[in-house]
């Protein structure tokens, strides 16, 4: 065990900020006590842990590549965080197994060109908070592993699979076995009125554009949120991961 972080390692950790080094490495970056720790009982594959004794203290039997003794000064130098806690891990990025994901057996969300790395780690902690197992994205959605997502997902991407998809693709097949593809729009029927069935794909848009006109002519049961702020002005539009969280939790609610 090493008893410092070189500046090697420093830069290293650092360059997983950008995609294409995660891409060249395979891995990214998880950091905080909950965070690690999820990860590591989930059994993702672990390449480096920068930790306090404190923490190692506490674990038991860790499984990892390289295991780094730190200090406040060396985690701040390698953090991502304003306020580091006590351990970052580098984990390697796993291979999630698309073709067992399916609307016929699940619910899933569809994520139509998500761009905020917060909205979309929201969103998976969402998923996860209402037992969806699987998210599926179009390729130009936020990077999943971008370390903004991760911490958002606050652990949830222990236990939420992220799939990057020709969406276009992707819901075509899904609809040619009948299955039924959800969306929020603002000419849908009131979400509260509609029948909801308990497995599905539910299709959210990009924060300031919705869901694009290509993937919104695939969707055949259209929802729309309804305003109850009556006789006063209100707000445009929810937030995106807002949104998500009231579909879940009325399909939830109903089935």
């Amino acid at each position: 065990m090493d008893k410092m972080i070189s500046k090697a390692k420093i830069k290293y950790i650092q360059s997983l900020e950008k995609k294409k080094f995660r891409l060249k490495y395979g891995v990214f970056v998880a950091e905080g006590n909950k965070m690690v720790g999820d990860m590591l009982e989930a059994g993702f594959d672990c390449a480096l842990i920068a930790a306090k004794p404190s923490w190692m203290a506490q674990q038991g039997d860790i499984k990892v590549d390289e295991l780094i003794e730190a200090d406040n000064e060396d985690l701040h130098k390698a953090s991502f965080l304003v306020h580091p806690q006590d351990v970052l891990g580098v984990f390697r990025i796993p291979e999630w197994d698309l073709s067992l994901v399916e609307g016929k057996t699940q619910l899933l969300l569809a994520l139509d060109g998500i761009q905020d790395p917060g909205n979309l780690g929201t969103i998976i902690r969402l998923a996860d908070w209402f037992g969806l197992s699987d998210i599926v994205c179009s390729m130009d959605t936020v990077d999943v592993f971008n370390p903004k997502t991760v911490q958002a997902t606050m652990g949830a991407l222990a236990h939420v699979k992220v799939h990057y998809v020709d969406m276009e693709a992707f819901l075509d097949k899904e609809k040619a076995e009948g299955i039924p593809i959800y969306g929020t729009t603002l000419d849908g029927d009131n979400m509260y009125t509609k029948t909801l069935t308990s497995t599905g794909i539910i299709v959210m848009g990009n924060e300031g554009q919705g869901i694009r006109p290509s993937i919104l002519q695939r969707i055949n049961e259209k929802l729309f949120i309804p305003n109850y702020a009556k006789g006063r002005s209100s707000a445009e539009s929810l937030n995106v991961a807002i949104a998500t969280a009231v579909v879940c939790a009325e399909f939830r609610r109903r089935n």
